[in-house]
């Protein structure tokens, strides 16, 4: 059986990584939109920045993110200098850690949606008069939307198998930074194995919810299509 701490932590869990997907959509969708239209010399360079997390290791990210957020760090300055305290070993440390340890979940299923939606919708879009805002309303958010919500699956599940990340910048605060991950880690420390393994169940099991959902409507959705 789950304890009162475990259900905690999962209930943590489920709030860090709604935030954070919400949060990545906000900021996912024009970085991606930007990725698919530039043709600068330096989409390549921001491209990589945007994909670093996927090769980084995760204690390298958190290393560095620990040391921009603490104290004498560019981030720890700005937000003490703006009253907001400092951000490590918080629920908002977690958060800014998170999106960017998960930007590149949301950007590449996105950058793969804006490109497939080709020149020919955007064109036809510019003779009818229509402005970017609407063109990008109107047509390619229509035409991109297997994309969305496969980023956002994405990012959902990533954001709650985080490890590494969090215990560098979240610490282990029970209620406020202690996830599923950090409980687990937690129990095994403590030789509790019956314990860690009920609740590493559970993530499992609902890992393999949330993939295969994404398969099954992306089979179903395929289906459609060449229906279609």
């Amino acid at each position: 059986m789950l304890s009162t701490e475990d259900i905690q932590a999962i209930w943590l869990t489920i709030k860090l990584a709604s935030v954070v997907t919400l949060l990545l959509l906000i900021i996912g969708t024009p970085v991606a939109w930007w990725l698919a239209r530039s043709r600068t010399w330096w989409k390549a360079p921001v491209a990589a920045v945007v994909a670093l997390p996927l090769v980084l290791p995760p204690s390298v990210l958190g290393f560095y993110l620990l040391l921009a957020m603490g104290p004498q760090g560019p981030l720890g300055k700005l937000t003490q200098a703006a009253g907001l305290g400092s951000l490590p070993f918080t629920f908002w440390g977690l958060v800014l850690a998170s999106v960017i340890y998960s930007l590149p979940f949301m950007v590449q299923p996105l950058l793969t949606a804006f490109e497939s939606v080709g020149e020919r919708p955007l064109e036809v879009a510019a003779t009818l008069r229509a402005s970017p805002l609407d063109t990008f309303f109107s047509v390619v958010l229509p035409m991109a939307w297997p994309g969305f919500l496969t980023a956002a699956m994405l990012t959902f599940a990533h954001t709650v198998g985080e490890f590494g990340v969090v215990l560098m910048i979240g610490g282990n605060v029970p209620g406020q930074t202690r996830v599923a991950s950090v409980q687990i880690y937690d129990h095994v420390e403590a030789l509790e194995y019956s314990e860690a393994h009920t609740l590493a169940a559970v993530m499992l099991l609902f890992s393999f919810v949330v993939l295969l959902a994404l398969y099954v409507w992306r089979a179903q959705a395929n289906r459609g299509h060449s229906h279609g």
